[in-house]
């Protein structure tokens, strides 16, 4: 197991190309939120561009179009088009996120199990995107050769694992799913593992209770997105986007407390959090 630090993410994330534009780091793709799940898309996508995405595209349901409209000013949300239109932009894109507040639904798990399958780029599946395949788990071996990042809580880990209790040995048990499977688990909590399919892992050294809200979650789906669709290699981008979040989570909770920080404090800090890391 390999320990992040601050060393391995300054190493990680290169300097800015002086001559470069927006389409030089990376054009990502969410599909995200729900009625009543209005936050989670824009915590998503808000925390993409504050992470150094130079696009970034927030498909949505109509009736929250307007909603997000107001909430993202740098991401560009639109309503979600028909399905083939969908794919295309996504297989345009450089990562693809699915599942911050997408709510579930038939037709919606019938849709992120097709796309799971079809979506080319580097594909990240949080939240409500989690929960669909975890009932077609068979889609993920289907992504073999295409990279596939999971970021489940204990309980999205139980119903990935069909009720199998993780045990004490949280490192085993991400490493165990990530190798039968072939993709990249996010293990989140307390000292996020993040387990690759070769069977090499990493633990997270930041973060702090404050950060367990609702939304926290969505900021770090973004931010592994984005250092993704940058470019950077999978093995030092993911580990990079967990241990990032954790240190903006330190440092809102360094400001403000434990208690009273919340996940949009999180996000204000995350160019905190990189400024630090890159002088």
């Amino acid at each position: 197991m390999t320990q992040v630090t601050e060393a391995f993410v300054r190493e990680s994330l290169p300097v800015r190309d002086r001559n470069g534009h927006k389409g030089t780091f990376g054009k990502v793709h969410i599909l995200a939120g729900a009625v009543g799940f209005t936050g989670a898309p824009a915590f998503a996508a808000n925390s993409a561009v504050r992470t150094g995405s130079g696009l970034v595209f927030l498909s949505v349901p109509q009736e929250i179009w307007p909603v997000l409209a107001v909430k993202c000013n740098e991401a560009m949300p639109s309503p979600v088009p028909d399905y083939n239109t969908l794919l295309d932009k996504m297989n345009s894109a450089d990562a693809v996120l699915i599942g911050p507040g997408l709510g579930r639904g038939r037709q919606r798990d019938h849709r992120t199990v097709r796309l799971t399958q079809e979506v080319q780029p580097p594909l990240v599946l949080d939240a409500d995107g989690i929960n669909a395949v975890s009932e077609h788990i068979h889609v993920l071996k289907s992504r073999r050769g295409r990279l596939t990042v999971l970021t489940p809580h204990d309980g999205e880990f139980l119903r990935l694992t069909r009720g199998k209790a993780i045990g004490p040995d949280r490192e085993g048990a991400a490493a165990a799913f990530a190798q039968e499977h072939g993709c990249v688990l996010v293990l989140k909590g307390h000292r996020t593992i993040t387990a690759f399919p070769d069977g090499e892992t990493f633990v997270n050294t930041t973060g702090n209770p404050g950060m367990a809200k609702g939304g926290s979650g969505d900021v770090l789906a973004g931010m592994i997105l984005s250092l993704l669709g940058q470019g950077i290699e999978p093995k030092r981008a993911i580990p990079s986007a967990v241990w990032l979040h954790g240190r903006a989570g330190d440092l809102a909770a360094k400001e403000l407390g434990e208690y009273g920080m919340t996940p949009t404090d999180l996000l204000d800090r995350i160019p905190h959090a990189i400024r630090g890391v890159m002088e």
